[in-house]
């Protein structure tokens, strides 16, 4: 067993897909070449991308597959053979369509279900791993995930091929031999390019292990992990020398390790002025046009100084890469600030007259129509939750205003970032600023959450309107399909709701927003598919957070009106379902609600101490009415683990209770009253959960 490599040495490579891109080339080779039976248990597979190349080394790889023992199906018996034992027609064309050559008498009787079936049993003799590396690139290439194909003729000037960028090099060595693969009208070699700038000359590969180290000697670091990490701390330390700390956002980390293959980092500044514009426009100006890393100072304020990285060791120490780019950040920054400074020239409530020419959606109006719908939510919620009304409405109707500055024209990304700083320019109350950023929040799942009672009124009103009005029209996502992102926002509402500990039921929440909702011609009342839809990403959500299906399926199954408590509650079952007792009380409980279930009609009054005949039901009694003033006042403090462990003392009771008690007696009087103890016992067993589920 011998070390593979393969590489594809081609033009510039989408810098956002790389990642992508050598992970399902290194994993596609892999996939191919183990159900070809070429890998070992001990193969280990690695992957390399670079902007200008895709790579993958595997070890312990077969130089030859190993024979295959196989079984192949041909016809049923009655199909295949003649009475007297000869092939049929049939059998013998199915043999020849297959290459079987062989004597009818070497051929297997199967049973296969009620037909006996005729077997061909042989070993398929192992292959070259010439052949089946072939058909493994030639799988491999086909499954790439490419974001856009190119085609391109090859160097016969005849022949269109299409790829994600044109190939100029095929490098496949198993060991120090070649292994004769073409691919794109290449012939496989061990000759490929180094760095595009820093060599010219063609660099040979000697063996699959000095792959990575012979391109390191020709200025490429080919491993796309290893340059990240890297560029990682070049820049931190880069950071550190310029007295300062580093935004680098992840995204953009990848980004720019994906455009180099060599990285040197170099730092330049822009003029201290620029520094008036909103901290959030220069960052994600530097970040999305120039792919910049923006620096802060030690008190956390942006500086005029930021990292760029380049793929020269420049003879000037960068000197010259660092003004051109000053230059061209300068301009950057400049139409930025010209666009701040032209929208503080007119108030964000003038613009909201032009959220009409703005469209939400075809059938539900423009954003000067929404935002009137979710100005009504907003004032509504805001008085359930105790926030200031006023504000929650002058909030909610100016939202989307910044949709209409040059800003948010130009960054998409700012929008409500660039609302608050307009608003505070306007002078608005602060809480009514900050509720324009916030309304959007949380964005993502982990995001943070509104921070205030007038913010959290916006943002559900917002996510609230989407909701009623895309299910009002029918526009549920399916599948893996959510174009709207209801999902997202879905998840939003229940994060606030359970983390905020918002006293609002998600059914008052959905019936106050179709009211509003219900005025929009065309939109139908679709609030029950859309509780379900609010049930299922709940469901989702609690399993996310750790708790199992049984748990939350326990938990939910009481319906709870509020959600703030719904992790106390799933912590209490969790504690309960741990104590020794509770596979006796689970049990009992399940026993209880089908006998309660099988009563029916039956009506069940309080229970008549008098009534009590055994024994084991007065002890139960007794026990039961001993501990209940205690457990209810845990259970209306919320104490719910402590309410389940105090219950947990009834199960000696409960369980002499059915050792020696007839539920069901004859005497319709005591099986009634029977009946309302084991219905008290289940009501305080199932306040926090409806237990018999957590099992």
């Amino acid at each position: 067993m011998k070390n593979l490599l393969v590489e594809l040495q081609t033009e510039e490579l989408p810098p956002k897909a790389l990642l992508k891109l050598s992970r399902a080339f290194a994993d596609g080779i892999a996939k191919h070449l183990g159900q070809q039976h070429f890998l070992t248990e001990e193969s280990v597979v690695a992957p390399y991308g670079s902007p200008r190349r895709l790579a993958v080394r595997i070890t312990n790889v077969l130089e030859k597959s190993p024979d295959e023992a196989f079984a192949q199906k041909l016809v049923p018996v009655r199909v295949g053979l003649t009475p007297e034992g000869e092939a049929t027609p049939a059998l013998t064309k199915k043999m020849a369509a297959l290459g079987i050559q062989c004597d009818v008498s070497a051929l297997k009787r199967v049973q296969d279900g009620k037909n006996e079936q005729l077997v061909f049993k042989g070993v398929r003799p192992g292959v070259e791993l010439a052949v089946g590396l072939q058909t493994a690139l030639d799988a491999a290439v086909k499954e790439l995930p490419i974001p856009k194909v190119m085609t391109y003729q090859l160097a016969d000037g005849e022949t269109t091929v299409a790829f994600v960028r044109p190939v100029k090099h095929l490098v496949a060595l198993l060991g120090e031999d070649v292994v004769p693969v073409k691919l794109f009208g290449l012939d496989a070699g061990r000759v490929t390019m180094g760095h595009r700038f820093m060599t010219s000359d063609p660099v040979e590969i000697a063996c699959a292990d000095a792959y990575a180290d012979t391109m390191k000697a020709a200025f490429v670091m080919a491993d796309f992990e290893e340059r990240r990490e890297l560029l990682r701390k070049l820049l931190t330390e880069a950071g550190e020398k310029a007295g300062g700390s580093v935004i680098m956002p992840e995204d953009l980390l990848e980004e720019v390790t994906a455009l180099t293959e060599w990285p040197v980092v170099y730092e330049s500044s822009f003029e201290e002025e620029f520094l008036q514009v909103p901290e959030e426009c220069l960052i994600l100006t530097m970040q999305l046009n120039q792919r910049y890393f923006a620096l802060r100072d030690a008190d956390g304020k942006l500086m005029n100084r930021f990292l760029l990285v380049s793929q020269l060791i420049a003879r000037d120490g960068g000197k010259a890469i660092s003004s051109g780019n000053a230059r061209v950040v300068r301009a950057r920054l400049a139409d930025a600030k010209f666009f701040y400074d032209q929208d503080r020239l007119q108030t964000l409530e003038s613009r909201v007259e032009g959220l009409k020419h703005v469209v939400y959606h075809n059938k539900l109006g423009n954003q000067a129509e929404r935002m009137l719908r979710v100005k009504t939510m907003a004032g509504r919620f805001a008085s359930l939750i105790g926030a200031d009304t006023a504000h929650a409405e002058r909030a909610a109707m100016l939202a989307k205003a910044d949709l209409r500055t040059l800003m948010v024209g130009e960054f998409p990304e700012l929008q409500g970032i660039m609302g608050e700083y307009y608003a505070r320019h306007d002078g608005e109350p602060d809480d009514v600023a900050l509720a324009i950023r916030e309304h959007y929040q949380p964005r993502y799942a982990g995001d943070a959450l509104p921070s205030t009672p007038v913010s959290l009124a916006v943002a559900l009103a917002d996510k609230m309107e989407t909701l009623t009005g895309l299910f009002g029209i029918g526009q549920m996502p399916t599948g893996e399909k959510d174009p709207f992102a209801l999902r997202r926002h879905a998840l939003g509402v229940l994060r606030m709701l359970m983390e905020k500990g918002l006293a609002l039921s998600l059914r008052d929440l959905v019936d106050a927003a179709w009211e509003v909702e219900s005025g929009v011609a065309g939109v139908s009342d679709h609030r029950e598919e859309l509780l379900s839809f609010f049930s299922d990403r709940l469901r989702v959500m609690l399993r996310d957070m750790g708790y199992s299906a049984q748990e939350v399926d326990a938990v939910l199954a009481l319906h709870p009106t509020h959600l703030a408590d719904l992790p106390k509650r799933l912590a209490a079952v969790r504690a309960f379902m741990a104590l020794p007792e509770a596979a006796s009380l689970t049990a009992a409980n399940k026993r209880i609600g089908n006998i309660l279930k099988k009563a029916g009609d039956e009506e069940i009054g309080d229970v008549c101490e008098a009534d009590l005949a055994e024994d084991a039901e007065k002890a139960l009694y007794a026990e039961l009415v001993r501990v209940e003033p205690e457990a209810t006042a845990d259970f209306e403090a919320g104490r719910y683990e402590e309410m389940l462990r105090r219950l947990a003392v009834l199960k000696t009771p409960v369980d002499a209770f059915f050792e020696s008690v007839m539920v069901n007696a004859e005497d319709p009087k005591l099986r009634r009253n029977r009946h309302a103890l084991l219905k008290r016992l289940y009501g305080a067993m199932n306040r926090v959960a409806e237990l018999a589920r957590a099992q």
